[in-house]
């Protein structure tokens, strides 16, 4: 059988679910490049990670988001299953305050009828309360989509990535693309910062940068995507307010609306804003005092007892992909053949991420008259990382004595074990990734707590300098170093010269 060998740019979790949905095939070589030095780090870190119904979707503006999106919901019921990723299904409500609000939500009941999604309804102000207490009593009405879920994002990626490699996907990190190499008409590979990539197909899932990905190829010059910066804040475990659905304000042309959520690790965040920035500030996720304080005042339409501030444990902001008038480009090309489009995922580019994956696989069949037949052995199971967090004590008792390193606590915030850390770090290694502090966090929770780091990210850091064999200042934390150098060094110098 002639082998395709196929790379996929970005390892979010579009280019994620593509890799674990062609690992599925026979004949096909597929390769993850990455610029980060782990997998997720780009648009799908820092989002509200809600798993939409598909109601917010106009059938007519958006006929492809609007089918993507239904399908997505479906299928990551059956994917969290499969890759044991941390999930909640609690449905949302879109609150209404006056006349013009509830015309607005009363429009996408429409959009659920045509779309098929299933048990969308009005709520009278009494009903809401009814369901949800914690929603401010002035709020009049909601609609209520009960099939709105919610997953951890920054864990899914690197569950998809986990299954993916071990189908067979190779994962390269910290490579970058530099350019898309063509002739006669097809694509031969990419050019990388480590050099030649030979490719059949190049499938561009790049996110932000999607853009000039498309624009090495030569394809789409006139297509720019614009940032879109969202900005969030994370409040502690322990906060009275936290609603047990999905509550959201009616959304408008630039955004589904601010959320307050309760996160599947059980805390309240509320956001996003919504601020288009020049195209140069696509790495920009600096946090601003106009959005924290629109958020709370957003906070306080939504929720009965918004929150004290001195319960904020973290603010941040992601910036997400917009693309011109909020299409997607889903695009395979005859000319150059070979270059797959998946740019300007905007939201719901989270939910639909499965159901992407497999239109781009019917598209790669199609265009390219590609033969697929299954792998007889395709595993689509992975299992979760073993964790003491809300266990009881006999089941904790067991794990030590199996392992005594589930006994020593690294993270009391998240209740994190060193067992649970070093799993995390052979996770990392065997996809190809490099171990960095942030890596761990994202898997097991270290620094997500109250203290945000300050009595556990040391432990981190030290745990991966003696798995590694290096210096404890050259383990990574985001992309720099932890330290500068041996700063002892300085002390033993000053003593030899005295």
């Amino acid at each position: 059988m002639n082998v395709l060998k196929i790379v996929v740019i970005g390892s979010g979790v579009v280019g994620a679910s593509i890799a674990r949905v062609l690992s599925r095939y026979q004949g096909l070589e597929v390769i993850v490049l990455e610029r980060e030095p782990d997998v997720g780090w780009g648009v799908s870190k820092a989002n509200t990670s809600i798993i939409h119904p598909g109601h917010e979707e106009d059938p007519d503006q958006h006929p492809l988001r609007a089918k993507l999106c239904v399908r997505g919901n479906m299928l990551w019921r059956q994917w969290v299953r499969e890759l044991s990723i941390l999930s909640t299904w609690p449905g949302e409500l879109m609150l209404y305050t006056n006349t013009a609000e509830e015309k607005e939500a009363r429009k996408y009941l429409e959009y659920a009828k045509r779309n098929s999604v299933p048990g969308v309804r009005i709520l009278d102000k009494n009903e809401v309360q009814a369901v949800e207490p914690a929603v401010n009593p002035g709020v009049e009405g909601a609609l209520y989509a009960p099939t709105a879920g919610l997953i951890s994002p920054f864990e899914a990626v690197p569950a998809i990535i986990e299954n993916a490699v071990d189908n067979g996907v190779k994962l390269l990190v910290e490579t970058e693309v530099r350019n898309i190499r063509i002739s006669s008409g097809r694509v031969l590979g990419v050019e990388t910062n480590k050099g030649f990539i030979q490719a059949d197909i190049v499938v561009n899932a790049a996110g932000l940068h999607a853009d000039t990905i498309s624009h090495m190829a030569g394809v789409e010059p006139e297509f720019k995507i614009t940032p879109r910066k969202g900005e969030y804040i994370l409040f502690d475990e322990t906060v009275e307010s936290k609603p047990r659905i999905i509550l959201h304000t009616t959304p408008t042309p630039k955004t589904k609306g601010v959320y307050a959520i309760t996160t599947v690790h059980g805390n309240l965040m509320i956001g996003p804003t919504a601020e288009d920035m020049p195209y140069e500030f696509k790495e920009d996720t600096s946090t601003s005092r106009e959005g924290i304080e629109y958020i709370y005042r957003e906070a306080a339409r939504i929720l009965k007892n918004p929150p004290p501030k001195n319960r904020v444990i973290r603010v941040f902001a992601g910036v997400r992909p917009e693309p011109p008038g909020g299409h997607w480009l889903i695009k395979a090309y005859s000319d150059p053949w070979g270059f797959v489009n998946v740019a300007g995922i905007r939201s719901p580019g989270l939910t639909a991420a499965p159901a992407i994956a497999e239109y781009v696989l019917d598209l790669i069949r199609e265009t390219y008259d590609v033969k697929l037949v299954e792998k007889q052995k395709w595993n689509p199971y992975r299992r979760d990382i073993t964790r003491i967090k809300n266990k009881r004590l006999d089941e904790i008792d067991e794990l030590v004595k199996s392992n005594p390193n589930y006994g020593e606590i690294i993270c009391y915030c998240k209740m994190v074990s060193k067992a649970e850390v070093l799993e995390a770090i052979e996770r990392i290694k065997k996809i190809g990734a490099r171990v960095t502090v942030d890596g761990v966090k994202f898997r097991v929770y270290t620094g997500f707590g109250k203290c945000q780091g300050s009595f556990c990210r040391w432990r981190v850091a030290n745990i991966i300098s003696m798995e590694l064999g290096i210096p404890l200042q050259e383990v990574v934390v985001k992309h720099s170093p932890y330290g500068i150098g041996d700063v002892k060094k300085l002390w033993r110098e000053k003593v030899s010269v005295q």
